[in-house]
């Protein structure tokens, strides 16, 4: 059960709603926008066929709508004074992180930012609803998960049950402890799917390599005698950047001779509340 949200600014202050207490000043009367967004779906329509094909699909940005109550304690605190609290955190074209606790535990953050903050000022019941951009519709976890392993050269598999009900980019980071060609990472879903990815260079002992899947941020690094330089030039042009999959993922990093550690960082990612 939904028992709380938090707002937080980007200079790190931080406005505790408690969904059932009104003994801050506010109450927390409505809470839209926490359900799956809406797909954008797009297909094709062809003169002699009946019907259309898909082509593809993405999902929507996700518009967060808090309402508030206000409730000021008279000879203590009044509306106006209640009101500019939320002015603080709530006005239009601020980025804020909402924190959103179940049973009083962290569950989920989503950062968004404000598009409108809107107040009725004669209003017997005064409130504001607040509407929130969130340009990344899905809700992280609090905290990552990292995933220790090692290259092989065989087909042995390494199973990553990941819990999110959407995909997850992730971190992978290659502590070399020997000289070595490249590695190819292969990801292969329950279906049969096999996602790959060629990373061919010269590596010395001590080099670490870093690579993201994660959407809107990927590379490719690598950190030698403490320098660090993109290597996004020894990714192949054909490799496919595999997410993780919400369910097992069977993963693998294959590499010729001794194993090399590994470790794969992701933060589980939800399409709704």
């Amino acid at each position: 059960m939904l028992t709380k949200i938090e707002v937080e600014d980007l200079q790190g202050n931080t406005l505790s709603l408690p969904l059932q207490d009104s003994s801050s000043g506010y109450t927390v009367k409505n809470i839209d926008g926490l359900d799956p967004v809406k797909s954008l779906i797009v297909f094709s329509q062809f003169a002699q066929l009946d019907g259309s094909q898909f082509q593809g699909a993405r999902r929507e940005n996700r518009n967060i709508v808090l309402t508030i109550g206000i409730e000021p304690y008279f000879g203590v605190i009044s509306v106006r004074e209640l009101r500019q609290i939320l002015y603080s955190y709530f006005m239009p074209k601020t980025t804020v992180n909402i924190n959103f606790f179940t049973d009083g535990v962290l569950t989920s953050i989503i950062q968004g930012q404000v598009e409108s903050c809107e107040t009725p000022l004669f209003s017997k019941e005064p409130e504001l609803v607040i509407s929130i951009l969130c340009f990344d519709p899905n809700f992280s976890s609090p905290a990552s998960v990292v995933v220790a392993g090692h290259t092989v050269s065989n087909s042995t598999e390494q199973t990553i049950t990941y819990p999110g009900s959407v995909e997850t980019g992730y971190l992978l980071t290659v502590n070399v402890n020997r000289a070595a060609t490249g590695f190819t990472i292969y990801n292969r879903r329950p279906n049969g799917n096999i996602a790959t990815l060629d990373f061919g260079m010269a590596l010395l002992t001590g080099d670490i390599v870093k690579i993201s899947t994660m959407m809107r941020n990927k590379y490719a690094t690598l950190t030698r005698a403490g320098v660090t330089t993109s290597v996004i030039y020894a990714i192949s042009t054909v490799a496919k950047w595999s997410p993780l999959y919400p369910g097992d993922n069977f993963y693998r990093v294959l590499a010729t001779g001794a194993n090399i550690p590994f470790t794969l960082e992701y933060t589980a990612k939800y399409g709704g509340l």
